[in-house]
């Protein structure tokens, strides 16, 4: 039997030639594939290029800022501002620009110091003056449409109530140093006591105050106390209360701190000399009355009236040196010895009025020191001043009583209160 070969072979071969084919057509159809998503991305999906024909859009500009040169500067003490410009080598002509324009808003005589900026482009032409005479107090001088204008800043403040509490170790002044106060708190304090308190002789160790005041600052500078709204003093088991009612000062009750006389004839001070009926004179020697308290205190401290009254005597009397005389109500009389100067237009026949400044502290006489020689007599007696009760202050009106006790109570409140700052102040000082 004769075998075909290719024959047979021709049958088997079909489905080996199917399947090549069958590769060849998934060879072609992949690749087409893979172009056609290559021309998707690139045509559609891919961000179009601009034609190479057009010109990228335009860049903007940098704008520049203008280049500035600031001069800084302080008017000295003793000196002028026309004085420090000339120093800092600013010419002339800016120099005149500057106190011609400042000239109505600024009495060049009176200030004290000062900061300034002059502020100049690269051509030297002025752009801005500022002139902070302090720092409630600021002008500027700027160039607008019709040349060089001056004006006066207005200035944004804060006030804030604050509590302050102390307690004496030495002295008042120390005492309100250890609350962190100033000077002039202590000053103001001790005002409105004067007519309940001698800061000397009346103060002890242990004795303990509370001010209510506010404070004003410019942003996070302090710059002055405003009105203290409510004091109180205790010492021992003595308590003196003051609550501000428009511009005066009463107690809980509603009666005037005010009275006739004051305690003391001067602020601060320290008594050398008690009143006596009989004491070694330190000059002349010998027993003899003293009959007035001598006040101790640095030569040209002022000294204040008492109480209102009339001028009956200013000169010189003998071992008193310059003296001043003053007659007062209730027929009584006081006597202010010692005295390096008079106070400005003090002479007989003048009326004076409480606190009005009528004399310096001084030695002339028969001193060993420059102090003051305070008596008072009652009709023509002579009286000790430091125990001599005089008539209390006058009370409220009637019609003012409900908004007195309304403000009292509120003042109270902040006295016997825990906390020492208001809430702003609070926040100050956390930021801070």
């Amino acid at each position: 039997m004769n075998f075909d070969y290719k024959k047979q072979n021709q049958h088997r071969g079909r489905p080996f030639e199917d399947r090549k084919k069958r590769r060849r057509w998934m060879f072609f159809s992949g690749g087409g594939l893979i172009g056609l998503s290559l021309l998707i991305y690139f045509f559609i999906l891919s961000p179009s290029s601009p034609p190479s024909n057009v010109p990228p859009p335009p860049v903007p500009p940098t704008v520049q800022e203008p280049q500035l040169h600031i001069i800084e500067g302080d008017v000295k003490q003793r000196s002028s501002l026309f004085k420090s410009l000339l120093e800092k080598n600013i010419p002339l002509r800016w120099i005149d620009l500057i106190v011609s324009k400042l000239k109505p808003y600024v009495n060049f005589k009176k200030i004290k110091g000062g900061t300034y900026r002059f502020i100049t482009d690269v051509e030297g032409e002025l752009v801005k003056f500022i002139y902070e005479a302090s720092p409630l107090e600021i002008y500027e001088i700027e160039k607008d449409t019709e040349g060089y204008v001056a004006q006066q800043k207005k200035v944004s403040l804060d006030t804030h109530r604050v509590k302050v509490v102390g307690e004496i170790r030495s002295s008042l002044f120390e005492a309100m140093d250890a609350a962190g106060e100033q000077d002039q708190l202590t000053l103001a304090f001790a005002e409105i006591l004067a007519w309940e308190i001698d800061f000397y002789k009346d103060i002890r160790e242990g004795d303990r105050f509370k001010v209510v005041v506010e404070k004003i600052y410019k942003g996070d500078q302090f710059i002055q106390y405003g009105a203290i709204q409510a004091l109180e003093y205790q010492s021992g088991e003595k308590i003196i209360r003051g609550i501000r009612y428009k511009e005066d000062y009463y107690n809980e009750n509603g009666v005037s701190l005010k009275k006739a006389f004051l305690k003391a004839p001067l602020r601060f001070s320290r008594i050398s000399s008690k009143f006596s009926r009989a004491r070694k004179h330190p000059i002349l020697g010998g027993m003899r009355p003293h009959y007035g308290v001598d006040y101790a205190a640095p030569s040209g401290t002022p000294l204040w009236a008492v109480a209102d009254g009339t001028v009956t005597f200013c000169g010189r009397n003998s071992g008193f040196g310059n003296q001043v005389v003053l007659r007062h109500r209730n027929g009584y009389t006081t006597y202010y010895g010692h005295l390096s100067r008079y106070g400005p237009g003090i002479r007989k026949g003048v009326r004076v009025r409480q606190k009005q400044v009528i004399g310096y502290v001084g030695s002339t006489g028969l001193s060993t020191g420059p102090h003051l020689d305070f008596r008072l007599a009652k009709d023509g007696r002579f009286r000790n001043p430091i125990k001599e009760t005089f008539p209390k202050g006058h009370p409220i009106e009637r019609g003012e009583m409900e908004a007195f006790q309304k403000s009292r109570d509120e003042m109270s409140v902040w006295l016997e209160g825990e906390s020492v700052y208001s809430k702003k102040m609070e926040e100050r000082e956390n930021k801070n």
